[in-house]
């Protein structure tokens, strides 16, 4: 199910800003890396595009059940999604993941060799906006 968020949070989440992206290396410690992510708020996902070699797609892949959040701040106003991470090298899903990066950011993902999309299904939100 997914999490209901407030209109200024959705609308928040529409802003074309620079992320975060925190996963768990396989030692315990914590990977931040910066992303652009885009909300799908009716599957209650948030989608990340990057490489299947990329040490925060193996952080997901090398551990299932992973979980990983995304965070968007820009100024004083910040929110935060988290919960269980997959990648996927699925045509339809990296596709998906394109799309909406291209609409958010008006302009597609970079056309990388081994392009995946990391997919959170948000069971935890928090955020100051």
């Amino acid at each position: 199910m997914a999490p209901l968020l407030s209109q200024s949070t959705q609308d928040f989440l529409t802003e074309n800003a620079l992320c975060t992206l925190t996963t768990c290396r396989p030692d315990g410690s914590f990977h931040v890396a910066p992303v652009r992510f885009t909300w799908d708020r009716d599957a209650g996902l948030v989608r990340v595009m990057t490489v299947g070699s990329r040490r925060k797609a193996r952080n997901i892949s090398e551990r299932p059940g992973a979980r990983a959040t995304a965070c968007q701040l820009v100024g004083y106003r910040w929110v935060t999604l988290e919960g269980p991470a997959t990648v996927s090298a699925e045509p339809a899903r990296v596709a998906e993941g394109a799309r909406r990066y291209t609409e958010r950011y008006q302009s597609p993902p970079p056309d990388l060799l081994g392009l995946v999309v990391i997919e959170i299904q948000v069971d935890r939100v928090l955020g100051q906006h």
